[in-house]
């Protein structure tokens, strides 16, 4: 596989796992409280260019990074599909792509009704992501086994030797 993909992958990957650390910072700050319950607006504004207090702008930045690791997802599993990426490939990154939406409406959901489930639910979502970029990643940096015979023919010795 092509050495700007396995780049992007892990790029991807690890954009996703300081995202998560994020949100657990913004979660246990209650960021999501200071947004008084309407999203996607917060303190009245779409865009929290100039937050009322801190949790405000821990939000805001929570989900300036969530828009960015949101598009990157989407480049690496655009790249996975057209490149003609392995199958494994393909459907990990797509995996992430689909549940990406989801896990926007869950971010939503802990800013409207912030209960101790939807909170659960939505760090669930984030690992499943995590999880299908890290498999990517891993598949793209895995490089095919050249040392092993075919299977019609026999050399005495197993591949392992």
């Amino acid at each position: 596989m092509g050495l700007r993909f396995r780049h992007l992958a892990a790029v991807t990957t690890g954009l996703t796992f300081a995202l998560i650390l994020l949100g657990v910072y913004t979660a246990a700050a209650g960021a999501g409280l200071s947004c008084g319950a309407r999203w996607p607006l917060c303190n009245g504004a779409v865009f929290g260019l100039f937050p009322a207090n801190w949790p405000s702008f821990i939000e805001w930045f929570h989900r300036l990074v969530a828009m960015i690791t949101g598009f990157f997802i989407l480049g690496t599993t655009y790249v996975a599909w057209r490149d003609g990426k392995d199958r494994r490939t393909r459907i990990a990154s797509a995996i992430a792509l689909v549940t990406l939406p989801v896990q926007v409406l869950l971010g939503g959901a802990t800013v409207t009704i912030y209960t101790a489930l939807v909170q659960v639910i939505h760090h669930a979502a984030a690992l499943v992501i995590f999880a299908a970029l890290v498999a990517t990643t891993v598949w793209a940096y895995e490089t095919p086994d050249t040392n092993r015979t075919s299977a019609g023919t026999t050399t005495g010795m197993s591949a392992d030797d």
